[in-house]
């Protein structure tokens, strides 16, 4: 809802690429989650998909050119109700239009009348989007205001396979949302930077069947890589077991399913990397012995299991920072006890650990893991504490970028 108490106006443009079909489960994600959202296609996207469909699934009528209901002006009037606007998939012609002032339909016409966030989601062969004319026409939105999304990288039309594939529609839902809560949570303010995030869970196995593990989904950790992304940086993901999430636009994956794989993986990732954050959760222990056949049920009680600790890969990244101004952030995922709630062990182990920044989060059921939204404290080592309140799991991710650019070297 807004502060109005109504629900979010979003305008969704699409543009004409082969893309356009996928624009349909952005609606329908958009339309699900409670927003009002009015489909103002081109002509030449109704030519991949037609009105029919997008009314169907907004309730709300379509067209594409500003002679369409005249009376209420809506080449005006759709840009300035909405909340937000986003154009999944935007061409390079429709960019290059909007990048030079025209409005030649209702599409154009209402971007230029829009003040709320505008996003667009490119989708083009990669010759397109690696183009002279492209890149400044990108340049220039960004330069404006214009969220402009890193496209993702995978199969084009035909046999092409290259970077230019609209995102995801879940990715792009998830960004929408995102600037819905914060329109200003996505600055270039991370180019030509390079950072590593750590994320989902690591496994120890016990035999070919069963493992140690713990809940954690990785959402976190791909909220971090997501946001990092589309503010500028080269991004490597370093992930565990995650419930399977599709790799973010503009993301280098690394996969390590245990916690020595995951710690060659991110000192590895980290050598070079200006910033390091360590939002996997990684298991303290081991086995000693790993069975090599299944563990068989038998007598009364169960052999005892034998344990051994796993290497600290926080603690050891800033006892051996590979890089002088690196920063290194941590996650502790806390309950209370008889010796202190959650913020007290928060505080304790960023003095053990020695990290630039810790985000510490209360765990426990429908809190933290495998849910869609987070909150918890960001502290420093020079004592700064900042409270990060409930939201989407990309505005936490927005708000912990936020402290770590101002302490890049």
């Amino acid at each position: 809802m807004t502060s109005q108490g109504r629900p979010p106006e979003v305008l969704l443009g699409v543009s004409g690429g082969i893309a356009a079909y996928k624009s349909a489960e952005l609606l329908r994600r958009l339309t699900e989650s409670g927003h009002a959202v009015r489909v103002i296609p081109t002509e030449s996207a109704l030519q991949f998909v037609g009105a029919a469909t997008f009314e169907a699934l907004s309730g709300r009528p379509v067209a594409t050119g500003v002679f369409t209901d005249v009376p209420e002006v809506p080449h005006v009037a759709l840009g300035q109700h909405a909340d937000l606007v986003v154009v999944a998939p935007a061409t390079a012609d429709l960019m290059a239009r909007l990048a030079h002032g025209r409005s030649d339909d209702l599409l154009t016409a209402s971007l230029l009348t829009a003040r709320c966030p505008v996003v667009l989601a490119p989708a083009m062969h990669t010759e397109m989007w690696e183009h002279p004319a492209t890149r400044d026409n990108v340049a220039l939105l960004r330069s404006r205001g214009t969220v402009v999304l890193e496209p993702a990288a995978g199969r084009l039309t035909g046999a092409d396979t290259g970077k230019g594939r609209l995102p995801d529609p879940a990715e792009i839902f998830d960004l929408a949302r995102l600037l819905l809560e914060r329109p200003d949570a996505l600055p270039r303010d991370l180019e030509g930077r390079h950072v590593v995030v750590s994320a989902g869970g690591t496994r120890e196995n016990l035999d070919p069947v069963r493992y140690l593990g713990n809940r954690s989904s990785g959402r976190q950790g791909y909220a971090l890589a997501r946001v990092a992304a589309q503010r500028g940086a080269r991004v490597t993901l370093v992930a565990g077991h995650t419930a399977d999430l599709a790799t973010p636009a503009g993301v280098d994956l690394v996969t390590a399913g245990s916690a020595a794989a995951m710690e060659t993986a991110v000192r590895e990732s980290a050598a070079g990397a200006d910033a390091v954050v360590m939002a996997a959760a990684v298991a303290d222990f081991r086995p000693v012995d790993l069975a090599t056949d299944k563990i068989k049920r038998g007598g009364d009680e169960p052999a005892p299991l034998r344990l051994v600790q796993n290497p600290d890969i926080l603690a050891g990244l800033v006892r051996d920072t590979p890089r002088p101004g690196q920063v290194i952030v941590g996650f502790a995922a806390e309950t209370g006890d008889a010796e202190g709630d959650v913020l007290h062990h928060g505080r304790a182990k960023l003095t053990r650990k020695g990290c630039d920044l810790l985000v510490v989060n209360a765990v426990g059921e429908g809190k933290a893991f495998e849910t869609p939204d987070n909150a918890g404290w960001l502290l420093a080592r020079d004592g700064g504490e900042e409270e990060l309140p409930m939201g989407s799991k990309a505005l936490l991710a927005s708000r912990i970028w936020d402290a770590v650019t101002p302490r890049l070297a």
